[in-house]
């Protein structure tokens, strides 16, 4: 794994990871070019901005990968991925991991709900059997080919067996191999302080999602977290900014005029780097295409 890419080493720094959620490629350059050392693939944002759907399992493992492939050479930072229940049983994760892990992606989340999923913070989940999970964790571990490409265990059992068995899966978890701990939704500061005291033995991530307390990223590495995610970070402002462009066409029958925006088309142009590109189609031109006979 390229040195940039590699969470694992960030994480070994001993200070906060913060990953802004992402949806596509360009909220993911977004999230770097604000100085991130890494960026969230969100299953929620994806299966909401490129399908209209909500987040009740209806990607596939293909649809999820393809836009993990684009977000990740977007960025050169690590680019973690939501990979939902692992697309089936433990056999089905050794290919999700050999896809996610081709696609540049850095670490996978892998939960352990029944099929078909739902988002982490809606109401109606139900979980698989601890050895099931485990089976999946173990098969996860073994299919990587680089050591440094994380597997993150999440557990959603606090909402459906209560914190202490939420507790004692992540226990297993690690023992079965994951490189990183995730136990979703605590819902009280209480709950969030003591998932570290209780689970020392990995690094933990927090999801900053809406059934959560919305503490700083200062107080969530003060609790012992490794790494936060913010998932809706991006999808939220953009359908709001969406809404009220749109609303004010609607209403005035004309847009905003490009000066009002906050960055202009030049400024969004060179941001993306067409400066750039453009030098390089001028030097791959032939002399033929140059003459104009192309």
């Amino acid at each position: 794994m390229r040195e940039e890419k590699n969470l694992r080493k960030k994480i070994e720094e001993g200070r906060l990871v913060s990953a802004p959620g992402a949806y596509d490629a360009l909220t993911a350059k977004i999230a770097a070019s604000q100085g991130f050392e890494s960026v969230y693939m969100t299953g929620f944002g994806t299966s909401v901005s490129h399908f209209g759907l909500p987040d009740m399992g209806f990607l596939t493992m293909t649809e999820m990968v393809e836009n993990a492939r684009r977000m990740s050479d977007a960025v050169e930072i690590p680019l973690i991925a939501d990979a939902d229940t692992g697309y089936g049983n433990a056999m089905n994760v050794v290919r999700t991991v050999r896809e996610y892990e081709n696609a540049g992606v850095s670490a996978i989340h892998l939960e352990d709900q029944t099929w078909p999923k739902r988002c982490g913070h809606m109401s109606g989940k139900q979980v698989v059997d601890a050895e099931e999970m485990l089976s999946k964790i173990r098969a996860a571990v073994d299919a990587r080919r680089d050591p440094d490409f994380l597997i993150i265990a999440r557990t959603d059992a606090l909402a459906i067996e209560g914190f202490d068995a939420a507790i004692d899966r992540a226990h297993r978890f690690a023992e079965a191999g994951a490189d990183i701990l995730f136990v979703e939704a605590p819902q009280s500061h209480e709950q969030m302080a003591e998932i570290p005291k209780r689970l020392p033995e990995r690094p933990l991530l927090i999801n900053m999602a809406p059934l959560t307390p919305n503490l700083s990223m200062d107080e969530l590495e003060g609790l012992g977290y490794s790494v936060a995610i913010f998932p809706g970070i991006c999808l939220a402002a953009a359908i709001q900014g969406c809404m009220d462009e749109v609303r004010q066409l609607r209403e005035n029958g004309r847009q905003k005029d490009f000066s009002q925006w906050g960055q202009s088309f030049a400024d969004l142009n060179k941001w993306l780097e067409a400066p750039r590109y453009s030098e390089m189609e001028q030097r791959y031109r032939s002399d033929f295409d140059q003459k104009g006979n192309g």
